[in-house]
């Protein structure tokens, strides 16, 4: 699974997810990609389960990519602990996602197989999701 090698600060504010990707919304290093639809907050696991599901469709052809990092720790007290005592212990690490954000990336397979990957990869994620080719995003730029 994914998770930092070091951080700067151990413990981070919840923080919010507000407006849509100014980066990471293009496909850069395949020819296809699945988007986010919507706004959330992907675990480690969740994102290993997509990778896991699109490399078991595609069956070691192609390449893929992730362009998503875990990078955000979130904590949680133990159950039946008194408030107070200061912030829970590191539970997982979760990676913010905005509308708009190249979530996987494809190359070297056809378009049908590329869809059908995404696809069961998509039911893995607790976000809506699209799938983009790399000359969608350059026309939407134009």
């Amino acid at each position: 699974m994914l998770i930092p090698k070091r951080l700067k600060y151990r413990k981070q504010y919840k923080g919010r997810i507000k407006g849509k990707a100014s980066k990471g919304n293009y496909v850069a290093f395949g020819d296809y990609g699945i988007s986010a639809a919507g706004k959330g907050k992907l675990t480690s696991r969740q994102i290993e389960a997509a990778r896991i599901a699109i490399n078991r469709y595609l069956k070691r052809g192609g390449k893929v990519v992730i362009r998503i990092f875990p990078h955000k720790p979130v904590t949680s007290k133990p159950l039946e602990v008194r408030q107070g005592k200061g912030k829970g212990a590191v539970e997982f690490y979760v990676a913010p996602v905005k509308e708009g954000t190249i979530l996987y990336e494809v190359g070297g397979v056809t378009e049908e197989q590329a869809r059908e990957a995404f696809r069961r990869a998509a039911h893995k994620l607790p976000i809506k999701c699209k799938f983009v080719k790399r000359d969608d995003i350059a026309e939407a730029a134009e």
